[in-house]
């Protein structure tokens, strides 16, 4: 007698632990009644009639995936190692279960393959230099093509470059070579400023001859101070100007009076 109470209780109790459904708040359940489409669920808790409906469950929680390394050529011809991690979830989870299967894999995929797309249509400067424009970019493509999936991607972020050796040793000679440059032009524009703040001075000088000489003055005096044994004594110009056409001048004369 008690067996046969007893069964339809076990039955009972088995059919309502495969029922009942708990679900948390990060959770929501797509249940499919014969196959079709019926309701999103949760959270909480509610009953799936077993064999009649069925349930798939996704989390809404963000998901972050490691894009694996991927080979890009750039637009330069240079050849990189490119990876990168992308942020994501669900927003619907009824189109994320019926437009796509393995919702997760489906993204994977798709930001693999923007990735050297993206990449590809830059050199190898702005990979370097321009990241975030460039994950700004992959960002919106993926975000536009998962968009039916209902998944919203939230972030993209390039995380390596990588080069090989040859081409390291190559942009390090560039940035020597380029810092060479700049250490010419900021040399070159030091002596136009002296030169023009000389002229300035020449000007100054030149309106006023004891100005001159007190310039000399005190550059005698900045020379004593240095524990030097030689003195410079300089001559002015128009004296030198002076002795060097006497010269020619006597040898003229000499010879004027040879031919008498």
């Amino acid at each position: 007698m008690m067996i046969s109470y007893l069964v339809p209780l076990v039955l009972v109790i088995m059919f309502l632990a495969a029922s009942i459904r708990i679900l948390p708040e990060y959770k929501r359940g797509v249940v499919f009644f014969l196959g079709r489409f019926q309701a999103v669920k949760g959270p909480g808790l509610f009953i799936i009639i077993p064999g009649i409906q069925k349930m798939e469950v996704v989390d809404l929680r963000v998901i972050t995936m490691d894009v694996p390394e991927q080979d890009v050529i750039s637009q330069d011809n240079v050849t990189v190692k490119v990876n990168a991690v992308l942020y994501f979830r669900v927003v619907d989870p009824e189109k994320a279960i019926i437009q796509v299967e393995h919702f997760v894999n489906a993204t994977s995929q798709l930001a693999q393959t923007t990735l050297r797309s993206v990449l590809g249509k830059h050199d190898l400067d702005e990979m370097l230099s321009e990241r975030d424009k460039l994950n700004d970019d992959i960002q919106e493509i993926i975000d536009a093509s998962a968009e039916g999936w209902g998944i919203k991607v939230a972030n993209v972020e390039i995380k390596h470059v990588d080069l090989d050796e040859s081409m390291i040793r190559a942009i390090a000679r560039q940035a020597e070579a380029e810092r060479e440059r700049r250490a010419k032009v900021i040399h070159a524009e030091g002596e136009l400023q002296a030169s023009k703040k000389l002229v300035e001075a020449a000007n100054i000088m030149s309106e006023n001859s004891a100005a001159l000489q007190l310039r000399y003055l005190q550059t005698m005096s900045d020379m004593s101070n240095k524990n030097a044994s030689t003195i410079v004594v300089p001559l002015p110009i128009d004296l030198m100007e002076a002795f060097r056409h006497m010269g020619p001048a006597r040898g003229t004369s000499d010879k004027g009076s040879s031919q008498e």
